[in-house]
């Protein structure tokens, strides 16, 4: 995929048809582009947020999920939803790629959160980690092939 040299600004910008959802072939352009790499960049995360590309990474996932069920929710579910995610999960998985977590990733997130102490030695409690179990990008299927779907479960005793 090329990206151009806007000659008269001297930025890069990326220029690419892609197929949206109904099938119809859209072009979409992106101007102001300090380098070459940077329009590259943005070109290929389009393209694969586009496609649902497990290539992407869990942060450009995370993108494509908040735009999907922002509107969907309740203000006050998606607060503690949207703190969880960019608090809890982009730090850990955000920079790994969607093809690379599997259940075992999920199960040593999962047990960092049970052996998690604050400055009190507390640890989370269990309606806490259990809020953080249901999350549907970690066990219901969102982004795990269906060979990983069971991810286990928090244990608290």
């Amino acid at each position: 995929m090329p990206a151009y040299k806007d000659k008269e600004k001297g930025t890069w910008y990326a220029s690419f048809y892609y197929e949206d959802w109904t099938g119809k072939k859209v072009k979409k352009m992106k101007r102001g582009f300090p380098t070459k790499r940077e329009a590259l960049e943005w070109e290929r995360t389009f393209l694969q947020q586009q496609t649902a590309d497990l290539e992407m990474t869990f942060e450009n996932f995370v993108a494509v999920y908040v735009a999907d069920m922002k509107g969907r929710i309740k203000e006050n579910t998606w607060g503690t939803k949207e703190h969880i995610l960019y608090k809890k999960l982009v730090p850990y998985f955000g920079k790994r790629k969607m093809c690379d977590i599997h259940s075992k990733e999920v199960i040593a997130w999962q047990n960092e959160m049970l052996n998690y102490r604050d400055k009190n030695g507390k640890p989370y409690s269990p309606v806490y980690l259990k809020t953080l179990h249901n999350q549907e990008l970690l066990c219901k299927g969102w982004f795990l092939p269906s060979n990983t779907y069971d991810c286990g479960s928090f244990v608290v005793n």
